[in-house]
């Protein structure tokens, strides 16, 4: 078990039994902490942030006996618990049944139109949220021995930091404070009522008309689910939806939307945002002149910008810019020994598995004294649509600018795949990047895709050869089984070429 999953998993262990009350001082709730004395404490680490990157770098030391302290302001998880992964897989899931439902009839299964209970559905996305919330939660953490403190932290100096009731000298600390929601300048978007991932999933009704800025993952993923629940939905993309994804397998994706009644309306930018009368009005401009869009909801995906603000981070002598706090490949503060940053805020990513892994890295350079960097292992992405569109390493033309001429591909199609031919589900493909020989990145698109690109991600992260995807047998039926046949179909001139029909012709005479 590598040390990521290690960390998260011992956030998820069971609360230990009495603790010793040097290591847990329990907050009280934020509303009566200013009648709390201030407390002066040292630490070996203090984690700013509640998200993934810090609650798992927060499990990572306090499980080898560290004495932790964390500061959050807001809700323990972060984003993807409370407003990103959970909520909106929790909507994609609900999505999916409306859609089903809709499809059954080409299985044989006729069930009627489905109709969208909003706030059951709502429902659904809470008791998903509350569900996973105590694996994230102030009492588990306690349990593992970590100081929580519920308030707005802040340097005072380079390792010392400061909250409303505490102030904390520390050996090392952890800037893990996400990113938020990045508003465009659309003149008059800042006076509308827009929504973003972290108010969407509470709106009282569902949308009848969503106009969504931005066709990145969350952009493309909220359409879909939107309008699989019955809201019409408009997307305007400055360039080409899902650009970070391969270009073929994200025009699957598209394609798929616009079949299922998603306005896609690509290389328009948003030029001005008003309301009339309770309805948005949307003008957007492109190549083929104004568009004039209506609806009920306006939601803004247009990317994210870490979250900075407040943390006083000269006074540390913590240098930033846009991007996030300057680190290197190490995660360590370029002007500040004492200072890591992990998740969003460290520029290198908006993954929470990246996060993830990330505290894995601070755990092994700042306690185990190891080497391993951010960028040691291939980063896979997902964005769940239907189908997935699933990247690790390179995709092809990051590859192609690299390399040039000396990429090869090679593909298999899920319509070859009697998986996806028994269920209906042959839309899709896995193309393998390969550079001498090497797998340098892969693609997928189609059911399950984000399941499935782990095998590649595996191979690459622990350095095996093409050939390693070809020499293990794949259960049948499944769908993982593409990736070996795209594999495969790079040996295939050699293993049958002309040459080897020539061996095997030779050695037949041999009794």
């Amino acid at each position: 078990m590598n040390d990521d999953a290690r960390a998260k998993q011992n956030a998820r262990a069971p609360i230990p039994g009495k603790q010793d009350p040097e290591n847990v001082n329990k907050e009280p709730a934020p509303h009566s902490v200013g009648a709390a004395p201030h407390r002066k404490l040292k630490a070996d680490l203090v984690i700013i942030g509640a998200g993934s990157g810090g609650l798992s770098a927060a499990a990572g030391a306090a499980m080898l006996g560290l004495k932790v302290v964390l500061f959050e302001k807001g809700e323990m998880g972060g984003d993807c618990l409370n407003s990103g992964c959970v909520p909106s897989k929790a909507l994609i899931s609900a999505a999916k049944y409306a859609a089903a439902a809709r499809e059954g009839i080409d299985y044989g299964i006729t069930t009627g139109t489905p109709v969208t209970d909003w706030q059951k559905v709502k429902a659904h996305i809470r008791k998903a949220i509350d569900t996973i919330a105590p694996v994230d939660s102030q009492e588990r953490f306690e349990g593992l021995g970590v100081t929580v403190i519920r308030e707005h932290a802040k340097f005072s100096d380079q390792n010392i930091i400061n909250s409303p009731s505490a102030t904390v000298k520390a050996r090392r600390v952890v800037i893990a404070t996400g990113s938020r929601p990045a508003i465009p300048p659309v003149p008059g978007l800042s006076v509308a009522e827009y929504l973003t991932n972290e108010t969407i999933f509470d709106i009282e009704t569902l949308p009848t008309h969503l106009i969504i800025l931005g066709g990145g993952p969350i952009g493309m993923e909220m359409a879909q689910a939107f309008r699989r629940l019955g809201s019409e939905v408009t997307v305007i993309e400055m360039s080409r939806v899902l650009s970070a994804s391969d270009e073929d397998h994200a025009a699957v994706a598209a394609d798929t939307l616009r079949s299922e009644g998603v306005e896609i309306l690509e290389g328009y930018k948003a030029a001005s945002v008003s309301q009339d009368d309770g309805t948005v009005v949307l003008e957007a401009e492109g190549d083929d002149g104004k568009k004039i869009v209506r609806g009920s909801h306006i939601l803004v995906a247009a990317g994210r910008q870490p979250v900075l603000d407040g943390l006083d981070l000269e006074a540390g002598n913590v240098a930033y810019d846009k991007t996030g706090i300057q680190v290197s490949q190490t995660l360590r503060s370029v002007s500040n020994k004492h200072v890591w940053a992990l998740g969003d805020v460290a520029g290198f990513g908006q993954f929470t598995h990246l996060a993830g892994w990330q505290a894995s890295v601070l755990v092994r350079r700042a306690f185990f004294k190891q080497g391993s960097k951010s960028n040691s292992l291939p980063l896979p992405a997902v964005t769940y649509t239907v189908p997935e569109v699933a990247q690790v390493g390179m995709t092809e033309a990051a590859a192609r600018e690299e390399y040039g001429d000396k990429i090869e591909t090679s593909s298999f199609a899920f319509d070859e795949n009697d998986r996806a031919i028994a269920e209906g589900k042959t839309k899709g493909e896995c193309k393998l990047i390969i550079h001498k020989g090497k797998l340098v990145g892969a693609s997928i698109v189609g059911e399950g895709a984000g399941d499935i690109i782990q095998l590649a991600g595996y191979a690459m992260s622990n350095g095996m050869k093409l050939t390693s995807l070809t020499n293990f047998i794949s259960p049948y039926p499944t769908r993982t089984e593409v990736v070996k046949r795209a594999a495969s179909a790079h040996f295939q001139d050699a293993v049958f070429g002309k040459p080897a029909r020539t061996l095997v012709g030779l050695l037949q005479r041999i009794l």
